[in-house]
């Protein structure tokens, strides 16, 4: 069992989630980037999550959200689930879409670290060496969406959602300004978005050995392909992403009380006590087993119901 998350509204987080087999089951086309759209449209009004930045290449994401009402475990099940199975219908398969391991859930502590990991994921497709420039990239990346201001659109998947359901005919996603930033004009934060970017693209291009894989060639590959790299395992999967040393070590101090008091609390809840108090921030026994719970606090220290 892996260990319980505190989770705890106004935080930021970046959601990164791969295919099963390193597979290119999200390979771009036309149907699988209005799929991505309209499945992370949908999961994050569900949800009342708001999305920050995302990028989809062939095997694998990365999302950044702002969680403001503390339910971002409803938003991963709802995205993953619906574009896992709209996927598979799209591609004819049956078996599991994602891989098995644990979604990584990165917690943004310092609105540099959501700078930092913003860049990284739009970037992701050039220090693969995929693409000379993130625009040249065929997948769904909000690069543009962030620069422009411009929100994007998808319609519901007709391979997979019923006409006469319950699914929206069509979706509009929008990407809030990060949290941190919301004293810059949109000239000054996309200026900023487009610098960091660029210089990414030029320290790519001055490290890169070969000739980038290309558009046309991504485009061509096949979905059941994965790459021939080989595949690191058995590494550290960080919960907190944070430069400041302080910050760091306050985040990790607070997950580590969080999860000493959630196993006192769950090991006499096991036993039948079930009027323990769970600390803060405790989710799924909450909201499925009616465990008691601590209030959450807010950024004044005031507590919220």
């Amino acid at each position: 069992m892996t260990l319980a998350r505190e989770v705890l509204p106004g935080r930021i987080y970046m959601i990164t989630r791969r295919c099963t087999q390193r597979q290119f089951l999200l390979r771009p086309d036309t149907a699988t980037n209005n799929a991505f759209v309209y499945c992370l449209a949908v999961a994050a009004q569900r949800s009342g999550v708001l999305i920050l930045f995302s990028a989809a290449e062939s095997n694998h994401h990365h999302t950044g959200i702002y969680d403001p009402h503390g339910t971002y475990p409803d938003f991963i099940e709802h995205f993953h689930k619906l574009l896992a199975k709209c996927m598979n219908s799209l591609r004819g398969r049956w078996e599991n879409f994602w891989s098995s391991e644990q979604t990584s859930v990165l917690r943004l502590v310092d609105s540099s670290d959501l700078l930092d990991k913003l860049v990284y994921a739009l970037t992701n497709p050039v220090k693969d060496n995929l693409v000379a420039k993130v625009t040249d990239w065929p997948g769904f990346n909000s690069f543009d969406a962030l620069v422009t201001g411009e929100s994007v659109s998808a319609i519901r998947p007709d391979h997979f959602f019923r006409e006469d359901g319950p699914m929206p005919a069509k979706v509009t996603l929008s990407f809030s300004r990060p949290p941190g930033f919301e004293d810059m004009s949109h000239e000054e934060f996309s200026g900023m978005l487009r610098s960091r970017v660029e210089s990414v693209e030029v320290d790519a291009e001055a490290k890169r050995c070969a000739r980038v894989l290309g558009r046309q060639s991504v485009l061509d590959q096949d979905w059941r392909d994965s790459p021939c790299s080989r595949e690191s395992r058995r590494e550290i999967n960080p919960r907190v992403a944070a430069k400041n040393k302080w910050s760091r070590i306050e985040a990790l101090q607070r997950n580590k009380a969080f999860g000493n008091d959630y196993c006192r609390a769950f090991e006499a809840f096991r036993k039948g006590i079930k009027d323990v108090l769970f600390p803060a921030g405790t989710f799924w026994l909450r909201r499925f087993a009616a465990a008691v719970c601590a209030k959450w606090p807010d950024a004044s220290g005031a507590a919220l119901a």
